[in-house]
């Protein structure tokens, strides 16, 4: 049996970032099997990801995106969140053995509680989950569960054998 290599917090980081990445695009993927399952009026809205890289571009670059434009920046924003999200879980699994309990599952249920149920809608970027229906939440909740668990499984593989 391996023992758990030096801690580093630099490559938890990294080990956690590559781990965030590859769980930004799980997410995604098992996003598009749920898709079906919302009404039509749900699926023509804006993504929060895209409302959130609008306005970043509107207040910071004084720029409004194009239609083109927003393609680009809503997938960039779900992988950039996820990857530095999980970077900073990564590193912090170095020194705190806790957090990467259950694997990884605690922390998906974290991200979609801090950022889905609370930041997001605060910050008018996507509509309460009050709001939503209860299959909805479901199933982001099992995105974010399934967010986590790649996330520490990645992070473990990458420090482990990767980054020793």
């Amino acid at each position: 049996m391996r023992s758990d290599p030096k801690r580093s917090p630099w490559k938890g980081f990294l080990a956690g970032a590559v781990g965030g990445l590859v769980a930004a695009f799980a997410m995604s993927q098992f996003y598009v099997l749920f898709q079906e399952a919302e009404s039509p009026v749900q699926q023509g809205q804006e993504d929060s990801t895209v409302k959130a890289a609008s306005a970043i571009t509107r207040s910071i670059f004084h720029h409004q995106l194009t239609p083109e434009q927003k393609k680009i920046a809503g997938p960039a924003m779900h992988y950039g969140f996820g990857a530095s999200v999980a970077a900073v879980y990564g590193a912090v699994a170095e020194f705190a053995p806790l957090v990467r309990t259950g694997w990884g599952m605690p922390f998906g249920a974290a991200v979609w509680l801090g950022a889905h149920v609370i930041t997001v809608p605060a910050l008018a970027l996507s509509r309460p989950i009050a709001e939503s229906a209860p299959r909805e939440e479901a199933a982001e909740l099992g995105l974010h569960l399934v967010y986590g668990a790649v996330v520490e499984g990645l992070r473990r593989l990458v420090r482990t054998y990767l980054l020793r």
